[in-house]
């Protein structure tokens, strides 16, 4: 794992510096292109496990992107992009934050692509999981189940339930991307992290956290590929990716505790004719990040089926989530969760739309009754979202 990790990471620097040593124009000109996308959310949760919780809530993001970008004379384009975006907090307690979750160069040209920095995984950025790429109402990391966050069900909940695809793509981890060119609608990649939630200016190289941190990997690759063709009226989507990665030893100096490694894979197509499109997709990522010598567990696993119906400026969706693993919160005790979710979108106005989605959750956790608590659950969420992309 260390050689292949130190192979792809040379593999990687030489095709950026290959990139970036390319002849270049004297006086490039630089055009700096700024967009972004916003949500207003609102929420209505009828819940089982709704002890001490209210029924109703709002959410919203606010994200920003600037993009300075030229071209030189023989076709080489080159950049940088920042995304920042409003953070959590309580404004009385910790005060509003900005925060950034891609802060990258690249390069493209006849080689290909190079990415480094601040971005997310090759899964979570390329790998499909249906038809509703965008969510029913919204984006996979901003979908209704989210509104069970500050209850005992979410926390209960396996990690295949929110991370759809490799186990930690979502991950913006400061990384060295290099992506092939588009061969008949075929594109492979391959990534190196040094360590996961590593970013921007911040250098961590132990191996060995206290004991009780969040768990972590380091050296983590992740490669696979995509391929796109439309022939007529049909399209045709898929993509697989693998990740792999050293998880992170703790210890508190006499007591230490080891993890499994990370090995995940993501496949997944999807298949449209005409204003329909259907499509599927499944991870696997086995024990990864269990800790070693617990004695019960369920392989992380979770299966998307979907499906959307296009029809003028309205999006009719529905798709079904099977997740199994241990809770995300300890990783110690077997969990699944069955989310069925269905909606509609209307574009409103070119890069405008509005929405409404209703799921139904239900959780259950195998070993509820030994820890003395019933966090089986069953949640409907009923969820009304507006958005603007810019």
């Amino acid at each position: 794992m260390r050689l292949s990790a130190r192979l792809l990471a040379a593999l990687l620097a030489g095709a950026a510096c290959a990139a970036l040593s390319a002849p270049a124009s004297a006086e490039p000109n630089f055009e700096v292109i700024v967009g972004g996308d916003a949500y207003f959310q609102a929420a209505y949760i009828n819940q089982r496990q709704d002890d001490g919780l209210r029924s109703s809530e709002f959410a919203n993001r606010f994200r920003l992107t600037v993009n300075p970008a030229a071209t030189t004379e023989d076709g080489l384009q080159y950049g940088a992009r920042l995304r920042l975006l409003a953070g959590n907090g309580d404004p009385s307690v910790a005060g509003r934050t900005v925060e950034n979750d891609r802060a990258f160069l690249y390069a493209t040209g006849a080689f290909g692509t190079v990415q480094a920095g601040v971005i997310n995984g090759l899964s979570d950025e390329y790998g499909i999981i249906g038809p509703n790429l965008e969510g029913i109402a919204g984006s996979p990391d901003s979908n209704g189940i989210l509104f069970l966050h500050g209850s005992t069900t979410y926390a209960a909940l396996p990690l295949a339930a929110t991370s759809l695809r490799t186990l930690v793509s979502y991950d913006p981890g400061t990384k060295l991307i290099y992506i092939t060119p588009s061969l008949y609608g075929f594109q492979l990649a391959a990534s190196y992290t040094p360590r996961l939630g590593d970013s921007n200016s911040s250098v961590n190289r132990r191996k060995v956290d206290a004991l009780g941190d969040a768990l972590s990997f380091h050296d983590v690759v992740e490669a696979g590929g995509a391929y796109q063709a439309v022939f007529d009226e049909l399209t045709i989507e898929a993509s697989a990716f693998y990740q792999t990665g050293k998880a992170v030893r703790q210890s508190d100096g006499v007591t230490s505790q080891s993890y499994e490694d990370l090995n995940s894979v993501h496949v997944g197509a999807n298949i449209g004719y005409g204003p329909v499109k259907v499509g599927a997709s499944y991870a696997y990522s086995g024990k990864s990040g269990y800790a070693k010598g617990i004695t019960d567990s369920r392989a992380q696993q979770n299966v998307i089926v979907g499906a959307q119906y296009t029809s003028g400026p309205l999006v009719f969706a529905a798709n079904y989530l099977r997740a199994l693993g241990n809770d995300s919160a300890t990783m110690s005790i077997p969990a699944k969760a069955d989310i069925w979710q269905a909606g509609v979108t209307w574009t409103v106005a070119p890069g405008m739309t509005t929405g409404v989605e209703y799921d139904y959750v239900r959780s259950s956790l195998s070993s509820a009754s030994v820890i003395g608590t019933d966090l089986n659950d069953r949640a409907h969420i009923l969820m009304l979202d507006t958005r603007l992309a810019f």
